[in-house]
């Protein structure tokens, strides 16, 4: 019972990391205007996410505009567009897999070893999915502290860290963390022993008895 609650809550942990996985992705908060310099704007909110930049005016108007070719832009945010929908295609995946190996669910109850190694390798690969969405984030994070801080970088053209990074982190967090109890219902080997040989059975008498 506590392995099954174990896989359970694994499960969750990593399905919610997967949502969090497709909405950072959607958000277009990867990164926001700093208002760090003397030229300080505060009449509007600038950011900049994965699909398309916008600006949020202090009476409430979003103008966004979508980045129109995808060989124009940096190898940093292709390299992280890429990473984030292969980390939520195979978050997909796992979804699929990790349900056939729940000890709640009825599919393949005759096998219970092959069920809980479906399991398993439903946690290995919302692993590989929340590595992917780290790495994702880590990168796109990291060019932004090098930017800020190069000297080269004008002051009114500095970037920090938005809500949609932080939500990537979080949901490769989970991930990671419902992979990892997933992968603890791993199925324990049973140690074989040798077949006991048979006891010689006696011989038959022979009706005749000896002094």
């Amino acid at each position: 019972m506590a392995n099954a609650g174990l896989q359970l809550l694994g499960f969750i942990l990593a399905f919610l990391g997967w949502i969090g996985s497709i909405v950072s992705t959607a958000l277009p908060q990867w990164k926001i205007y700093s208002y760090a310099g003397d030229n300080i704007v505060t009449a509007q909110a600038i950011y900049e996410g994965l699909w398309m930049s916008c600006v949020s005016q202090s009476t409430g108007q979003i103008q966004c505009k979508v980045f129109d070719s995808l060989l124009n832009l940096n190898s940093t945010l292709q390299a992280t567009r890429a990473l984030m929908v292969i980390g939520i295609l195979l978050g997909l995946i796992a979804i699929f897999v990790a349900t056939v190996g729940m000890k709640c669910m009825k599919c393949m109850e005759d096998d219970e070893v092959q069920k809980m190694r479906m399991a398993v390798f439903g946690g290995v690969i919302f692993l590989i999915a929340g590595l992917a969405v780290l790495v994702a984030t880590a990168w796109y994070g990291n060019r932004i502290v090098q930017e800020f801080y190069d000297p080269m970088t004008p002051v009114n053209a500095r970037y920090e860290f938005g809500q949609a990074l932080f939500t990537g982190w979080a949901a490769a967090s989970l991930c990671l963390l419902g992979g990892a109890l997933l992968c603890c219902s791993c199925p324990r080997k049973t140690t074989s022993y040798p077949t006991p040989r048979p006891y010689p059975k006696p011989a038959p008498s022979s009706g005749k008895d000896y002094v």
